[in-house]
């Protein structure tokens, strides 16, 4: 089942009603000017540091134009990276027309066929979308979330803003690859926001908070032994290590014929919340490899 999240056309989309109509976004009035209309502030510059570390990710766009429009919102915040999974159109006349002289962003797009691959190397994946009582993540609003991503960049990690599809959103699949989920409080009475509209929300608080940082000293460099001696687990060592575990409780009869998913899901959560790096991953892996060989040493006494 998907999550839902609704949306209604932007002003930029009007000219392509049927397929440039994004339901299932959380957000915003109808009428607003186009985003890319704002001056972005005076002396700022165009791009930070920690921008080339957070990327955006586009699931399953159904109509090239979103994505145009995404790119002039990421652009006019600062942020270049923009990646496509399995969008149903690729970017076409339309889209280019709504970048609006985001060209460079919409050049530089990689497209993908998984969120899976998009995220890989990611150590932070933030899953914009209504809220959903099936997928138990924790919830950031977008100041919140745009903190901890920053947060996170600072550390050195890869943070990915993922946003879903215009009509059905993200699938819980799809959240379950995600760390948190990022909800965008509309007005409860007309919760509905522009895909490309969303994205500038987002873009706007990382825009915020990255210019707050740069106001601030810099962080005293801790001391030598103190912290992580290793870097935080990518999101594809923690794939890996979830299919491991998945297969391990299967090898060792754990759910007794229960369905797996409900375990799986909070099995999920609990190791994310640890927060492990990648030394932690690989001892963990470890200990279920062993699991399974005495699993299989004990089915072959039996």
């Amino acid at each position: 089942m998907s999550d839902i999240l609704p949306t209604v056309p932007s002003a930029d989309s009007a000219a392509h009603p049927p397929a440039g109509s994004t339901e299932n976004v959380p957000g915003a009035a109808p009428g607003s000017p186009p985003v890319g209309d704002c001056a972005v502030a005076a002396g700022a510059g165009a791009a930070f540091g920690p921008a080339t570390l957070i990327r955006i990710v586009l699931v399953g766009t159904q109509h090239p134009g979103n994505i145009g429009s995404a790119a002039r919102a990421m652009k006019t915040m600062g942020l270049s990276r923009l990646v496509l999974v399995a969008p149903q159109r690729a970017p076409d006349v339309d889209a280019w027309a709504l970048a609006a002289g985001a060209d460079d962003v919409l050049n530089d797009a990689v497209t993908v066929a998984t969120l899976g691959e998009a995220v890989a190397d990611c150590r932070f994946v933030l899953g914009c979308t209504a809220r959903s009582r099936r997928i138990a993540l924790d919830e950031l609003m977008p100041r919140d979330a745009a903190a901890r991503a920053l947060a996170e960049v600072a550390g050195g990690a890869q943070v990915a803003l993922v946003f879903g599809r215009e009509r059905t959103g993200l699938t819980n699949d799809e959240l379950q690859l995600c760390h948190v989920a990022v909800h965008i409080p509309a007005n409860p009475e007309y919760s509905s926001l522009n895909l490309a509209a969303a994205v500038q929300v987002l873009s706007y608080e990382l825009r915020l908070a990255m210019l707050a940082s740069q106001a601030l000293p810099a962080p005293a460099p801790a001391p030598t032994g103190a912290g992580r001696d290793d870097l935080p687990a990518s999101h594809a060592q923690l794939e890996g290590f979830f299919a491991q575990l998945a297969q391990t409780l299967e090898a060792i009869d754990f759910h007794k014929g229960r369905a797996p998913e409900s375990a799986m899901r909070k099995l999920r959560r609990l190791y994310l919340r640890a927060d492990l790096d990648e030394r932690e991953v690989r001892l963990l892996r470890g200990i279920l490899a062993d699991a399974e060989r005495m699993a299989m040493l004990a089915g072959q006494r039996s």
